[in-house]
C-alpha cells in the first residue's frame, strides 16, 4: 500500500509540474518583458553570496533597490539580505512568472534547461571562478550525477550559453577560456569579479576584527581557512555531493591546536552534515549561506586544492597551501588543468597531512615570492574593488533604452 501511495505522489507531482511549465510558457508568450524587474541567483539559489550578491549590494549602496525591483531566487527564503528586494522560493508559481516577464536576470550558474530567454529580457551571466578544472565544451568526460553522458552534457551547456548576454571574466586567462569552453560569442565584460571588491575595501584591521567578533572567533590565534572543491564522482545524487578529504583532523589539532584554529568552508554543492563537535575550539564551520569573501578576510592563511578560491584569495597575498592528496586522479581523470599547476602554484603542494602540518609551521613566502608575484598579475590584474559598480552601470544602461 506504501508503495502504491508513493507512485501516486510521485505521478501527481510530474502532471503539477507539466501544468506549471505550461502556464509559464504561455505567460513568456503573452506578457510584456519589464525592464524594472531584476532577478538575482547565487549558486542554484543555494545560497546569498558570491558576485549577484556583491551587484545587488552595490544596487542597495546606490539606493537602486528603491528604484528596481530586486527579486533574490533562494531555497531558504528566510535568508536575511539588506534592502528592499523580495525574496523568491525556488521552483514556485512566482518563481516561474519572475522568469517570464523580468528584463535582467543576474545569475553565477546555469539555469534550469526549462527557464525560457525572452529576446527583451539580458541575462548577465557572473560565473563563479577562473578555472582551473577543463569546463563545458573542453571537458573529454564527465563524472557527475544526473549527466547522460559527456555528449549530451555538452550539448545542454552548449544550449544554456546561448542564452547569456554578457559573461562576466575576471581577468584576461579567463575571458579565452571561457570563449571557447562555452562557445561564447557575445560581450564579454572583462571587469574583475564584483564578490572581490570586499577584499580590497575592507581588508583593514578594524574591518577584520568586527567579521571575527561577528563570528565568534578568537583575536589571539592564527587563523587557517580550509575550502577545498567537490569531486565530480563523489555523489549522492545529482548536485549533491559528498565531503571527502584525506586530511587527518585529529593530528591537525595536536600539532597546532595551542596557538591555531582552522575554518571549514564547504563547495556549495556539498550536502554532507559534519559533526565537528569532537575538535571543538580547534574546528569552525560555517553555514552554507555564509559568503566565503569575509573568512578569507579573517584568516591568516589558506589550504584549498583546485578550487577558483585560490583565485580570488591571492588578492590578499597571504599565504596559501594546497592539499592535493588526489592530484594525479584529479587531473588525469576527472577533470583536467588549463595550465601547470605545479608549477604555477604559489605555494607548496602537499599530498599528507604530516607534510601539511610542516608546511603550516614552517611556511616561508619568501620561497614562493616570485610565484605568488606572477600569479598576482595573471590573475588578478582587473581587480580594483569597483568591479560592481561597472555592472550596476551596465544594467542601468540596459534599463534605460
Amino acid at each position: 500500500m506504501g508503495n502504491l501511495i508513493k507512485k501516486a505522489k510521485k505521478k501527481f507531482r510530474k502532471f503539477i509540474k507539466k501544468q506549471v511549465l505550461r502556464v509559464y510558457k504561455l505567460c513568456t508568450i503573452i506578457l510584456p518583458v519589464n525592464k524594472q524587474i531584476i532577478l538575482f541567483e547565487s549558486n542554484l539559489g543555494r545560497n546569498y553570496t558570491g558576485n549577484p550578491r556583491a551587484i545587488y549590494e552595490e544596487m542597495v549602496k546606490q539606493g537602486l533597490d528603491q528604484k528596481y525591483r530586486c527579486y533574490f531566487i533562494l531555497e531558504n527564503v528566510n535568508t536575511p539580505i539588506p534592502g528592499l528586494a523580495k525574496k523568491i522560493k525556488r521552483t514556485r508559481l512566482r518563481y516561474f512568472y519572475l522568469f517570464a516577464v523580468a528584463g535582467v536576470w543576474v545569475c553565477d550558474s546555469r539555469l534550469p534547461k526549462y527557464i525560457l530567454k525572452r529576446p527583451d529580457c539580458t541575462f548577465i551571466q557572473t560565473w563563479h571562478g577562473t578555472p582551473l578544472k577543463k569546463l563545458a565544451l573542453d571537458m573529454d568526460n564527465v563524472f557527475m550525477a544526473g549527466e547522460k553522458g559527456i555528449d549530451n552534457y555538452k550539448k545542454n551547456f552548449y544550449n544554456s550559453a546561448k542564452t547569456w548576454d554578457y559573461l562576466i571574466a575576471q581577468n584576461h586567462f579567463s575571458s579565452e577560456i571561457f570563449r571557447r569552453a562555452f562557445a561564447f560569442d557575445k560581450e564579454m565584460l572583462e571587469i574583475g569579479y564584483p564578490r572581490n571588491d570586499v577584499l580590497l575595501k575592507c581588508n583593514q584591521t578594524d574591518a577584520i576584527n568586527k567579521i571575527k567578533e561577528e563570528l565568534g572567533l578568537p583575536k589571539d590565534k592564527k587563523i587557517v581557512l580550509y575550502a577545498p572543491t567537490w569531486r565530480d564522482n563523489e555523489f549522492y545524487g545529482k548536485g549533491k555531493y559528498k565531503f571527502k578529504s584525506a586530511m587527518d583532523f585529529s593530528l591537525l589539532q595536536k600539532e597546532l591546536g595551542e596557538d591555531t584554529i582552522m575554518i571549514v568552508k564547504y563547495h556549495y554543492l556539498i550536502m554532507d552534515q559534519i559533526d565537528w563537535s569532537p575538535y571543538k575550539d580547534f574546528i569552525y564551520a560555517f553555514e552554507l549561506n555564509y559568503d566565503i569573501s569575509l573568512l578569507y578576510l579573517v584568516s591568516d592563511m589558506l589550504i584549498t586544492d583546485y578550487s577558483s578560491v585560490m583565485f580570488d584569495y591571492s588578492i590578499l597575498k597571504r599565504p596559501m597551501l594546497f592539499f592535493c592528496y588526489d592530484l594525479e586522479e584529479y587531473k588525469d581523470t576527472l577533470r583536467g588543468f588549463y595550465f601547470d599547476f605545479l608549477e604555477e602554484a604559489p605555494g607548496p603542494v602537499l599530498k599528507t597531512t604530516e607534510e601539511l602540518v610542516i608546511a603550516l609551521k614552517e611556511y616561508d613566502g619568501t620561497q614562493y615570492k616570485d610565484k605568488y608575484e606572477a600569479f598576482n598579475a595573471k590573475y588578478n590584474h582587473l581587480d580594483d574593488g569597483h568591479s560592481s559598480e561597472r555592472v550596476v552601470e551596465l544594467i542601468n544602461n540596459i534599463t534605460t533604452h
